[in-house]
């Protein structure tokens, strides 16, 4: 790659982090890793408590990439034909027939917001879009056009009128990140944007076709052997079977898919040409590894039972793949 487009990604990503930062102070990393998620062309999981700005970021990003936004907020009586859309009778004069009436999700930015709230079965209407980009109704199949991603957010499951995300769609997600509180330096600047008489403007950074030559540009960033081995490594550790990490073979019931293992090649090349490198480095495998991996592994009852995390496993799998 010519050195000028490296450096017009790493500026770009820049720019775009920098105008989303005006709106949303006190959450750097999330911002940088939605992003990445977004460039490598997943969908993101994002968790925390009511009224951290969750909804906020995505609409802010939404300005910001200059991309066809649609919000479904789920509730428990949600329908999957409220978001797929349904076929539906119109009489021409004497004739009847059918017509396809496309729901939000044909969109390029969906967002799903307090995803966990509506019921397993309509949380599955989104399974076929978020991995094959296509929606089937009936006997049709209509092909969403790039790019398209999910952005997601959730409530902790510990909440009333949640309910746990089926494993497959999980599994579906690029990215899970925990937002929590920002520090008190943060909250002080945001009482500023949101109670200050000037209405802040968010400016459109980068259109669709520039996300896309992102996301092409990323793709076709080389991947040492070494590098790929270490995912390998990471991937086969949590596995209970297939490691001697004492934590993993105590508190793991099922282990991450080889999805998890290609999530992370894909995130540590966007993470590498941020930073203006075009090569990928172990640090970067590394530090996407508990956003690729936390909601892929699930835990047994032992774990649940001595309060230990995903995070904390994982923490322990890349000290002992190091």
């Amino acid at each position: 790659m010519e050195e000028n487009n490296m450096k017009n990604f790493a500026n770009d990503f820049e720019n775009i982090v920098a105008e989303v930062k005006k709106q949303i102070v006190g959450q750097d990393e999330i911002i940088q890793n939605v992003l990445i998620g977004i460039i490598a062309g997943g969908n993101i999981l994002m968790e925390g408590a009511p009224g951290l700005g969750k909804t906020v970021l995505v609409k802010t990003f939404s300005k910001v990439l200059d991309l066809p936004f649609s919000r479904i907020q789920f509730t428990p009586d949600l329908m999957p034909t409220d978001i797929v859309g349904a076929e539906i009778v119109r009489k021409d004069k004497d004739q009847l027939s059918f017509q396809f009436e496309k729901g939000p999700i044909f969109t390029s930015l969906l967002l799903a917001d307090e995803i966990n709230r509506a019921t397993p079965k309509t949380q599955s209407a989104l399974l076929e879009a978020m991995q094959e980009r296509t929606v089937t109704v009936g006997k049709n199949t209509y092909i969403l056009e790039e790019p398209f991603f999910v952005l997601a957010t959730q409530n902790p499951l510990e909440m009333e009128g949640t309910y746990p995300l089926p494993e497959a769609q999980l599994d579906r997600f690029l990215f899970k990140l925990k937002v929590v509180l920002p520090q008190k330096d943060a909250l002080f600047h945001m009482i500023d944007i949101s109670t200050g008489e000037k209405s802040l403007e968010i400016k459109k950074i980068a259109t669709k076709e520039d996300l896309l030559e992102m996301k092409n540009t990323a793709k076709k960033v080389p991947i040492a052997a070494n590098i790929k081995n270490k995912a390998i490594d990471i991937l086969m550790s949590t596995h209970p079977d297939q490691t001697h990490i004492d934590l993993v073979k105590e508190y793991v019931q099922c282990g991450t898919s080889p999805r998890g293992m290609i999530s992370m090649i894909s995130a540590a090349k966007v993470k590498a040409l941020s930073e203006g490198r075009y090569h990928v480095s172990l640090e970067d495998l590394y530090s996407v590894v508990l956003p690729c991996l936390r909601h892929r592994m699930f835990l047994n009852f032992k774990a649940m039972a001595d309060k230990v995390s995903t995070d904390e496993i994982l923490i322990e799998i890349i000290k002992k793949v190091k």
